[in-house]
């Protein structure tokens, strides 16, 4: 007899012939064989998945394709995104709106893919996050909090953001404060040399304000002995005599360079000496 008349069942030894079979590795089995040894068990029904049934599967688990659907509302999930939570499956819709977040201002769910903006533990829809003063959506511009709202950049200069000064613009961050005006740091300037001086000390004429150095050249009195300004600002201590000043380091006899600090001295002319020196003249 030939080989085709002996074409059998592996595993129950049925002839095959005329009959639907099915191939695993190079082994033939009936259908019913087939579906008792090797099919998977379906996660819906626990009934087998027959070779003449679509088997669906994800994540090593497998289902009848009529089995394949939504945990909580059962529509279909064959060729549609769904969503996997602690093992059981739900279409985009019911995942959305038993885990995503909630729109803080329309309280409508946010779902998943939908671009959002989250802070501080809050989350809207991208449309949903506005400005407290003129209500056009913030989006990925900077904004400031104020009280329970938020405000874009220049609605919160225009409301609550003192003006400097000096540049007239908003003062958003630190600034300082000079007779109850407020200015930015950085145009805080000396009236002279127009350096900075927010952090330095400074002092003022007519309401102007000045470093010490350009305050010192432009009004303090100069000393006779090396003629730089003589400045107290600075905690320099000084000499006066006949509407004369001097440093007290500068405050010398003119010709032996002793210093005449507490000491008695006489004058020659416009020269100051000790009186030992004085008397050799």
């Amino acid at each position: 007899m030939s080989s085709a008349e002996h074409f059998d069942c592996h595993y129950c030894k049925d002839s095959l012939l005329g009959k639907k079979y099915i191939m695993k590795e190079d082994t033939q089995y009936c259908t019913k064989c087939y579906d008792n040894l090797f099919a998977n068990c379906c996660e819906g029904c626990s009934l087998p998945i027959g070779c003449n049934c679509k088997d669906l599967s994800y994540k090593d688990r497998h289902w009848h394709d009529q089995c394949f659907k939504c945990a909580k509302c059962s529509r279909s999930l064959v060729e549609k995104a769904f969503a996997a939570k602690d093992d059981i499956l739900l279409c985009t819709e019911c995942h959305a709106n038993d885990y995503s977040s909630k729109c803080n201002n329309c309280k409508k769910t946010i779902m998943p893919g939908a671009r959002k903006m989250e802070y501080k533990g809050n989350s809207w829809h991208e449309t949903c996050f506005l400005c407290h003063r003129c209500q056009q959506p913030i989006g990925t511009k900077s904004f400031i909090p104020k009280d329970s709202g938020y405000f874009c950049v220049p609605c919160f200069e225009k409301q609550y953001a003192y003006q400097c000064c000096a540049c007239k613009k908003a003062i958003t961050t630190g600034g300082v404060t000079y007779q109850e005006k407020p200015w930015h740091r950085e145009c805080f300037l000396c009236i002279g040399c127009r350096k900075q001086l927010s952090g330095q000390r400074f002092t003022t004429r007519e309401n102007y304000p000045y470093c010490l150095e350009c305050f010192s050249n432009l009004y303090a009195k100069k000393c006779v002995g090396c003629t730089k300004p003589i400045t107290s600002l600075a905690g320099a201590k000084y000499i006066s005599f006949e509407e004369r000043q001097w440093h007290s380091e500068c405050f010398t006899c003119m010709q032996c360079s002793i210093s005449l600090v507490g000491r008695g001295f006489l004058t020659q002319r416009d020269n100051i000496l000790c009186t030992d020196c004085s008397r050799e003249k």
